[in-house]
């Protein structure tokens, strides 16, 4: 049994759910999300709720039934709120800076870095050290930001790079003499 798939989604008041032909879309104030539902699961809408649970004789349902309801669950949640990630840059000279619809970064190599935004995710950076990633899809916007850290990530000596702002950096001792 799965312990995620048993509780019900909740729908905020200002999102539309629609189900369609095996494809769930979530209309809000963030925009429109689909996600198309596996064929093991059955979904219900239910007086301001979805129900997901296992279709009978589906091996697969036990697998999908969880995942279902998370996905479904992301989608809901983009619609209404939105999802953001902050990362955070430590190091000398290390910077970002917002140019039209690219991120320049720069991170100690002898060029900058300009990585383009996809489409849907708006980013802001505050201060030159932090970088704040919106947007409704939260695989899109966690994608978005490991690639971000993937340039540089925060090395366990001085603490230098691209982390994460809840994360923690496990530091090693230096050199003895």
């Amino acid at each position: 049994m799965s312990r995620i798939g048993k509780n019900p989604v909740e729908v905020p008041s200002g999102v539309e759910i629609s189900i369609v032909n095996d494809l769930l879309t979530a209309k809000g104030k963030n925009g429109v999300l689909t996600v198309p539902l596996h064929e093991a699961v059955e979904v219900k809408q239910q007086d301001g709720t979805i129900v997901v649970s296992p279709r009978e004789g589906a091996a697969a349902a036990q697998k999908m039934w969880g995942t279902m309801r998370s996905m479904i669950n992301n989608a809901v949640v983009g619609a209404s709120e939105g999802f953001t990630v902050r990362l955070e840059i430590n190091g000398v000279g290390y910077r970002a800076a917002v140019q039209g619809s690219s991120l320049n970064l720069q991170l100690g190599y002898s060029h900058d870095i300009n990585y383009p935004i996809p489409q849907g995710i708006s980013v802001k950076c505050e201060r030159p050290t932090l970088i704040e990633i919106s947007g409704a899809n939260k695989q899109q916007v966690g994608q978005f930001a490991s690639e971000i850290r993937a340039f540089r990530k925060p090395e366990p000596y001085k603490g230098k790079g691209v982390k994460y702002e809840n994360e923690t950096i496990v530091r090693k001792e230096g050199k003895k003499k």
